[in-house]
């Protein structure tokens, strides 16, 4: 399924925010992404999607799937999300490598996993359900962390290559996670990025963040940092070309501001092709 995945250009996160400003000008822009969770019943937020489709495409990208949990795969929730998927079209549908469940509790946060083989394989497993029962590419994301495991095995970008290499899956890259996570547990992001299987990647995100001094927060509410651009950088051109995805999700600025920040991507991708 991976290599009928296309190039879609620059997009940023449909935010209800920006619809207004999209409504009022149906701006250039090349496709957006949506939390898929917040389009699964009907209502006013899928009236606005209906519009949205009717002009762009879209991709879904979840946030509570939570793969690796122990609890049992939520099937009345993965139904929903097919439906969704044909309904939007969606030329894939990603959410991320992390658990987040038990047996009647949700923690509604991305907790991550233990990066052992056997959990290798039990995410793979539950990955390859997914996207057969999806019937489109399916991908996982790569978490920004924080705190880590004292039995791990692998290190995160062995974790990561496995589980998507031995579920047949793509790989969702958030490049901004990459950074967030090299400083907080002190690997090297371009270490990680030379030792992905490139050809896996079906997507990039890309995000700011907020030096907290000791650590470094996920908060996707500032400007993309030239750290994060220079890791795009390294990896883009070895894409030979993906779709790239810029997240906005608090402290909102203007639709237009936020459009002008994603289009640092095509002029960044301009200048890696052309010098």
């Amino acid at each position: 399924m991976i290599k009928d995945v296309v190039n879609l250009g620059v997009g940023i996160g449909l935010r209800p925010v920006h619809l207004p400003q999209i409504f009022a000008s149906w701006p250039e822009i090349d496709w957006f992404e949506i939390i898929s969770e917040q389009f699964l019943e009907e209502g006013a937020s899928t009236r606005n999607l209906e519009k949205i489709l009717e002009r762009y495409p879209v991709v879904m990208h979840g946030v509570s799937l939570a793969i690796g949990s122990a609890a049992p795969l939520d099937w009345d929730y993965l139904k929903k999300l097919k439906a969704l998927a044909q309904k939007t079209k969606s030329p894939w549908v990603s959410d991320h490598l992390c658990w987040g469940r038990l047996p009647g509790a949700r923690y509604h946060d991305l907790l991550p996993l233990p990066r052992r083989p056997e959990v290798v394989e039990y995410v793979a497993e539950r990955a390859r359900v997914i996207q057969d029962f999806l019937e489109v590419p399916f991908a996982l994301e790569n978490l920004s962390t924080y705190a880590d495991f004292t039995n791990n095995l692998m290190s995160e970008w062995e974790f990561y290559s496995a589980v998507v290499e031995k579920a047949d899956i793509g790989m969702m890259l958030d490049v901004n996670n990459i950074y967030v996570s090299s400083r907080n547990q002190g690997f090297d992001a371009k270490e990680y990025l030379t030792n992905l299987p490139i050809d896996r990647i079906v997507q990039i995100h890309l995000a700011g963040h907020r030096n907290m001094g000791a650590y470094i927060l996920d908060t996707h509410d500032q400007p993309v940092c030239d750290e994060v651009w220079a890791l795009y950088g390294e990896i883009y051109p070895k894409t030979k070309g993906v779709s790239t995805l810029l997240e906005w999700d608090d402290h909102y600025i203007s639709f237009e501001d936020t459009w002008k920040e994603a289009l640092k991507a095509k002029a960044f991708q301009h200048q890696v092709a052309y010098g």
